[in-house]
């Protein structure tokens, strides 16, 4: 199943102005979302969104003296007059068990929202993903686990191909999940290449989390193997081991279709990692703006480990964001505007004049 070029058309789906609950303890204090200063751009017109393409690029990485193929998928406005202007480049960066384009380019007939890539494609972002080794359409060939420090890697790789696509500009981030741990771990050691990083779903420690402790009971297991295997109702297992109720299972049934045509099994690193090798990223080591996204019901990200690793960024422009309602898997929760609004807010927010 290849991704192509598609055009979008029904009502448009209205923004929620739901509110957010942002961490309010004496030890972190965030600076407040800020709308986009931006001037809007022209409405389309009347049950007509802007045109948005899709094109298929590629990569590699050097490992181990092998060269490593690296899947990116590509949206943004076929006609950028059509839209807002030009926002920044934005790579979003999956978890351990799902690829790329399942999760950030999602297509539903008739809820063209869902997709990630398309929502912040009409807003003027040129948005990217990639399928780290082991994943999707990249190279599933080296007998590796692919843990979060090689996956790291990938986005160095993907950054720079990215960046010389686009004219050297840095990257707006975003990772969910261990995808949160790949893209900190990659702009702790190359920060040269991240203008801004958003994590959703982040563990530092993994102290506190009920879903880690649960996993860790198969973590001999996990160690045994370079790969697990996934199915269907480990699929709906994502949405409902936490809290059910957060997440429209008809969309979890589109989501499994689209990740299963791609992968049935997914390599164990990252687990192993999560389980057994915490911390993988220091704060003190992050110096660039960082936004943390936390579910209300996460069961991996447990609120005091993130807010003891949100207090140690060395960096004043940072933002931790409580999202209601929301379980471990924000983009494919039923308040999945709000993680949109996070991430354009913080995405857009202009750079400070003063700085102290």
């Amino acid at each position: 199943m290849r991704p192509r070029d598609r055009e979008h058309r029904g009502p448009v789906s209205p923004m929620s102005r739901r509110s957010f609950v942002l961490a309010s303890s004496a030890a972190v204090a965030a600076a407040p979302l800020v709308e986009r200063h931006a001037e809007a751009a022209p409405p389309p017109p009347r049950g007509k969104l802007p045109e948005v393409v899709g094109t298929e690029h590629a990569t590699t990485k050097l490992a181990g003296g092998a060269k490593i193929k690296l899947f990116l998928w590509r949206k943004r406005l076929r006609n950028p007059a059509a839209g807002e202007g030009r926002q920044g480049t934005i790579l979003f960066v999956h978890g351990s068990s799902i690829s790329s384009t399942p999760t950030f380019d999602l297509q539903v007939p008739g809820r063209p929202e869902l997709s990630a890539m398309d929502h912040f494609a009409r807003k003027g972002y040129d948005t990217w993903c990639v399928d780290c080794e082991g994943y999707g359409r990249s190279d599933k060939s080296r007998p590796i686990n692919a843990d979060v420090s090689s996956g790291a890697d990938d986005l160095a790789a993907a950054s720079d191909y990215i960046m010389k696509q686009t004219g050297g500009d840095k990257l707006l981030l975003y990772g969910e999940s261990s995808g949160g741990l790949r893209a900190a771990l990659h702009a702790q050691r190359n920060p040269e290449q991240v203008k801004r990083l958003a994590v959703d779903a982040f563990v530092w420690t993994g102290e506190g989390s009920p879903t880690l402790a649960e996993r860790r009971k198969k973590l001999d297991q996990f160690r045994a193997s370079n790969r697990r295997p996934i199915d269907r109702d480990f699929v709906r297992s994502i949405f409902t081991r936490d809290h059910p109720g957060t997440s429209d299972q008809t969309i979890v049934e589109a989501f499994a279709d689209a990740a299963l045509a791609l992968d049935t099994s997914a390599p164990t690193g990252t687990y192993v990692d999560m389980c057994a090798n915490l911390p993988l990223v220091d704060p003190e080591k992050l110096t660039v703006p960082v936004l943390i996204l936390r579910g209300q019901f996460d069961g991996i990200a447990a609120f005091d480990d993130v807010v003891r690793f949100f207090a140690k960024l060395p960096s004043p422009d940072k933002q931790f964001v409580m999202m209601p309602g929301i379980a471990h898997s924000s983009m494919r929760a039923k308040n999945f505007q709000i993680v949109y609004h996070a991430l354009d807010a913080y995405f857009s927010q202009p750079a400070p004049l003063y700085v102290g």
